[in-house]
């Protein structure tokens, strides 16, 4: 079994969690407590998956549960670098065409810059729908 590692970095406006090894049950609340941390410290967190070897649906839920609170604070969580033989359940639960995944941790950091002249926070795409008032 994979030990998990995980780290935070600022970089530019944003906040990097990068995670390495098994995410599972048995750590999926120092994961949470992580998230927490980067999302205190920024409204723009990127998750850096590329060294994940395992997730389960209980790692899953961490990420969607943060991926909701940063979207609904005006916020971002944007997910860099998952593989696919490693990070099936995003693909299996469909999550991987709602969250805003993005090849690795540079494209996920242009992404996350805030457009010249924008009063947003740098939220682009929270990957949630967008709504109109009727």
């Amino acid at each position: 079994m994979a030990e998990l590692r995980l780290s935070i970095e600022a970089k530019d406006d944003c906040v990097v969690v990068t995670v390495g090894g098994e995410l599972d049950v048995v750590c999926s609340q120092r994961f949470d407590d992580y998230l927490t941390e980067a999302s205190g410290a920024s409204d723009r967190v990127i998750l850096d998956l590329s060294a994940v070897d395992f997730m389960d649906t209980t790692a899953l839920a961490v990420i969607v549960r943060h991926w909701r609170r940063q979207v609904a604070a005006g916020g971002m969580l944007l997910l860099a670098g998952a593989r696919y033989r490693y990070t099936k359940a995003l693909w299996i639960t469909g999550l991987a065409d709602r969250l805003p995944m993005y090849a690795g941790v540079d494209e996920a950091l242009a992404a996350a810059r805030p457009e010249p002249g924008a009063d947003n926070g740098g939220a682009r795409d929270s990957g949630e729908p967008e709504t109109t008032a009727r």
